[in-house]
């Protein structure tokens, strides 16, 4: 399934749930596609931020990856 897919599933699940609720099945389900999903943001979203540089006005260069995309978080 790829990406495009899972989304569209994440969606039918989400109005599924507003409109009569889902079965335990398709909880765990919703579950499972929005953490790939969240898992997939993140990684590109730290791609990107390798390949921006910025520079600060004393001239020094800063990767924003290097700054903000090694960081674990809590």
């Amino acid at each position: 399934m790829n990406m495009d897919e899972r989304i569209a599933r994440i969606n039918e699940l989400y109005h599924k749930s507003q409109a009569e609720g889902l079965t335990e099945e398709e909880k765990t389900e919703q579950a499972k596609l929005r953490a790939e999903y969240i898992a997939s943001v993140r990684g590109n979203l730290r791609a990107q931020l390798d390949s921006v540089t910025i520079q600060n006005p004393d001239g020094t260069l800063v990767n924003l990856g290097e700054k903000f995309g090694n960081k674990k978080t809590h």
